[in-house]
């Protein structure tokens, strides 16, 4: 897959699932716009996506809740390159809350992982127009397999898959095509974030990963690769689409066993 002279702008780019799409896309030649919250983290991935693909990338510190930041992110990445060609909606939060949790974690979820993301999407769709560009937003397997455990999650994850289903009729006759991938248990730092200790999360993954009919868990890199080719010429036939790579988890425990 050739991204030659293309500009794709990543957001939560500073690790996790957007740092190993930024690095997939730099090895492809693309131009990067990467964008996120943890300013050395970003310039960590910005520094090796530059040593393999020798451009460098344009690093933005912005949180995508932020109206102003999301303007300043898309004006910048125009500025600086002249326009976007693929937009990958990876940002994202994930809480531990259910039902009888404080609403703030449903505030905050909600807050990135749909508003912050129909915003840029929002603004950078003028520009995707004229290039014809692509969209793929980074959901997740929950949004059609529910988890009480992290239930607005879950909400935030099955909106979005409906944003992709909307935009792609929405655009589509306008050249820009819109999927989403939907990624299974991937080992990543979302879980830690929340508080839980290495020991435990390492636990966690193999447990999931027996439980798989795979009998393991995506990596970072494997969504990488289906994100890339979603945004991929290769992919010029499909949009509106939601593409699981979850390891078999969406299949369930079988009722009979051979």
């Amino acid at each position: 897959m050739e991204f030659s002279e293309k500009v794709v702008l990543i957001t939560g780019a500073s690790a996790g699932i957007g740092e190993a799409c930024a690095l997939k896309f730099a090895k492809s030649g693309a131009l990067l716009s990467l964008v996120g919250r943890n300013v050395e983290n970003l310039n960590k991935v910005a520094e090796q996506c530059e040593q393999f693909c020798g451009n460098k990338p344009l690093a933005i510190k912005a949180d995508i809740s932020v109206a102003e930041d999301v303007e300043m992110t898309v004006k910048e990445t125009i500025s600086h390159f002249g326009k976007i060609d693929v937009l990958v909606n990876n940002a994202g939060v994930l809480l531990m809350a259910g039902i009888m949790d404080d609403i703030s974690s449903f505030d905050s979820m909600l807050a990135t992982n749909v508003r912050g993301t129909y915003l840029i999407t929002q603004k950078a769709i003028p520009h995707l127009i004229v290039a014809k560009g692509n969209i793929v937003n980074v959901s997740s397997i929950v949004s059609n397999v529910a988890v009480p455990a992290i239930m607005p999650y879950c909400m935030t994850k099955a909106a979005l898959d409906m944003f992709t289903k909307c935009l792609a009729l929405d655009l589509g006759p306008k050249g820009v095509r819109v999927n989403a991938v939907n990624p299974g248990p991937v080992n990543t730092a979302l879980f830690k974030r929340n508080g839980i200790n290495d020991e435990v999360n390492n636990q966690m993954f193999e447990n999931i990963a027996a439980a798989l009919p795979l009998r393991k868990v995506s990596t970072s890199e494997d969504v990488a690769e289906l994100v890339a080719f979603l945004a991929s010429d290769k992919a010029s036939s499909i949009t509106g689409s939601r593409h699981e790579i979850d390891c078999g988890l969406h299949l369930g425990d079988p009722v009979l066993r051979a």
